[in-house]
């Protein structure tokens, strides 16, 4: 950041800190600050990820947020600069948290390399469900208001498993993985997700008609997982007619849960009805871990060093994060904040339809925070 935006940016920091601290004082039971600070891995991403990692920073700094980040470049299209991933993963396993940019993924023909970095840093700490809740935000226009679904994503196995070969010239062979074992465990973290979060209904999203066997599994799991939790409704729709309702009638979703592909090609759908990839925050979780990171997953490359990208869903990340870890009234103020933002309509990135740049955005959440 050049030094006019800093000298812009201090009294904004200062002022809101002050708020905060009044606030603080005059709530203390909800804003009592924790007496230790909690540690958070940080992967700032490829493309425009580390721009949107440091509106994150410059919020928390903001808001007085006692969370110390450890920052790992991870990167396979830049990989000289990248970080282990021993050292990453070693991270999120010592801290449990994540806040994680969008990684890209160079041309087979540069690396040779048939699984991602993502597959790689997925598999390494089983980080099975993805979970996107997908709503409509204040002041965001869209075809469709008061869309409010989840997605719930298997990520270690399906389409993206990484095997595949030319068994001849000219003819490739590409397995689709699909176990009884993770399919019964993405549809109990489907159940229980509704049941956590008041959901009515769940969804499987499947193409058994024609995968008779991979998809039929799966959808078998999920129908057999449906009988123990009998007050949440449970229906099955094949994934093609899936993205046309999607489109049509979404508010008709409450939870899906999905094979890996289908959830991905679901994720970026649903993400295009409430404003684009820039509002989407989204979450993979494991037994252990969890790794917070944009729904949709485009890494913006294009728009490096512009000061354009959206940072609304790299802070609904992070916000996301800060009630994970039981820091639930800095996750309102910053939530409140980028609602009072977007809702007023004065402060717009190009992709909701406005000129401001991501530093403008920054700074118009900074002075809503209190």
């Amino acid at each position: 950041m050049s030094f006019v935006n800093r000298l812009m940016l201090r009294p904004l920091i200062q002022a809101s800190r002050a708020i905060h601290s009044t606030a603080s004082a005059n709530n203390a039971s909800s804003t009592t600050k924790p007496e230790k600070r909690i540690k958070c891995t940080m992967i700032p991403g490829d493309g425009v990820g580390p721009e949107l990692m440091y509106s994150v920073q410059e919020v928390f700094k903001a808001a007085d947020v006692p969370v110390d980040f450890e920052t790992y470049f991870l990167s396979e299209v830049n990989p000289l600069l990248s970080a282990p991933l021993e050292n990453v993963t070693a991270s999120i396993n010592k801290n449990k948290i994540c806040l994680k940019g969008i990684l890209g993924t160079p041309d087979y023909s540069r690396t040779g390399e048939l699984q991602t970095l993502n597959m790689k840093l997925r598999n390494e700490l089983d980080l099975y469900a993805n979970v996107v809740h997908v709503r409509s935000l204040p002041g965001v226009r869209s075809r469709h208001q008061n869309i409010d679904c989840t997605i719930i994503r298997e990520q270690t196995e399906g389409e993206y498993s990484a095997l595949e070969h030319e068994s001849v010239a000219g003819v490739v062979e590409c397995l689709k993985i699909i176990t009884a074992k993770k399919s019964l465990r993405i549809a109990k973290f489907a159940f229980d997700y509704a049941t956590k979060n008041n959901r009515k209904k769940v969804t499987c999203v499947h193409k058994a008609n024609i995968m008779k066997l991979g998809d039929g599994l799966f959808l078998r799991s999920c129908e057999e997982m449906s009988k123990l939790y009998p007050r949440i409704q449970f229906e099955k729709m094949i994934v093609d007619n899936t993205t046309m309702q999607m489109v049509s009638n979404p508010h008709q979703f409450d939870v899906m849960v999905t094979p890996n592909l289908y959830g991905n090609i679901l994720d970026n759908i649903a993400s295009g009805l409430v404003g684009g990839a820039g509002v989407v925050a989204g979450a993979s979780y494991s037994s252990d871990h969890v790794v917070f990171e944009p729904g949709a997953r485009h890494t913006f490359s294009e728009a490096v060093g512009k000061n354009v990208a959206n940072p609304t869903a790299m802070l609904l990340c992070a916000a996301k994060m800060l009630r994970h870890v039981n820091l639930q009234p800095y996750s309102e103020l910053i939530l409140n904040a980028v609602s009072s933002v977007l809702k007023a309509g004065k402060v717009r990135t190009k992709d909701l339809g406005g000129q401001s740049t991501t530093n403008e955005f920054t700074y118009a959440v900074i002075a809503n925070l209190g």
